[in-house]
């Protein structure tokens, strides 16, 4: 992992690609893997999708991420076969031309040979002026577009990749850390005003509310962010004490009211 100093944290996109994974016939492990490689790293993943195969969707979506600030890993639909949609896809909707890349051309005549062609070849054919990802496993490598990391769809390529490509160009960030409360015998419309003030007051953590159902009802309610979150709890105390609503410590049975 990367050694370099801490930086401000970044929030991810996560777009996963596959009619296989829609349909079933395999499981998404991507969503769970990059979560836990940014989060290692002091990052977050904000959000992700899984999109069809479908040419008409992903130039859309496509279209709106390209245009947005968030980096984004893109899983999938990137090999030569006629259902990969991904290369000529990310190229219409960033408004390039798709070309063949040299570098790409150059890996995969290196690695196929004559029988590169007629077919294999259609994979070094990118979004004009992206560079490469390399790929550590088969050398067939990925591109990047605009703060986009597009990555094939098998997990023991992706993966590596994705680490590669963390550790080179966004480093270390302090993790995010989470304090809560369990709140009692209320629902949570009682606590809507708490929640207003006590996020403007509080405007650099975030402030969550997570009801738990059953036998032990309750409301885990607390703050998540890298830095002030003592201050911000002892805050909540004051107020839940102020308003008479009871709670307990999240790790202790010990009622306040």
């Amino acid at each position: 992992m990367s050694t370099r100093p801490l930086r401000p944290p970044i929030a991810f996109g996560l777009i996963v690609i596959g009619d296989e994974i829609l349909k079933g016939s395999r499981v998404d492990a991507h969503l769970s893997a990059f979560k836990e490689m940014v989060g290692e790293r002091g990052q977050e993943l904000a959000w992700h999708w899984l999109l069809p195969d479908d040419p008409e969707v992903l130039v859309a979506h496509l279209r709106f991420s390209l245009a947005r600030p968030d980096p984004v890993f893109v899983c999938g639909g990137i090999g030569a076969t006629p259902d990969d949609h991904t290369r000529a896809c990310a190229a219409t909707a960033a408004g390039l031309d798709l070309v063949r890349h040299p570098e790409a051309k150059a890996l995969l005549e290196e690695k196929f040979g004559t029988e590169a062609y007629p077919n294999r070849i259609l994979m070094a054919d990118l979004p004009a002026g992206c560079d490469l990802i390399p790929n550590p496993v088969n050398r067939i490598p990925g591109f990047s577009l605009r703060g986009h990391w597009f990555l094939p769809g098998f997990p023991q390529m992706a993966w590596p990749m994705a680490q590669w490509v963390l550790d080179r160009y966004y480093g270390i960030s302090d993790k995010v850390q989470e304090m809560a409360l369990q709140v009692l015998d209320v629902p949570e419309s009682r606590l809507i005003t708490l929640m207003y003030d006590l996020g403007e007051r509080f405007p650099d953590l975030k402030l969550f509310s997570l009801p738990h159902m059953g036998e032990n009802a309750h409301i885990q309610l607390g703050f998540r962010g890298r830095s002030g979150l003592e201050a911000a709890m002892d805050a909540l105390r004051e107020r839940l004490e102020r308003d008479a609503i009871p709670y307990r410590e999240a790790e202790s049975d010990a009622l306040r009211r």
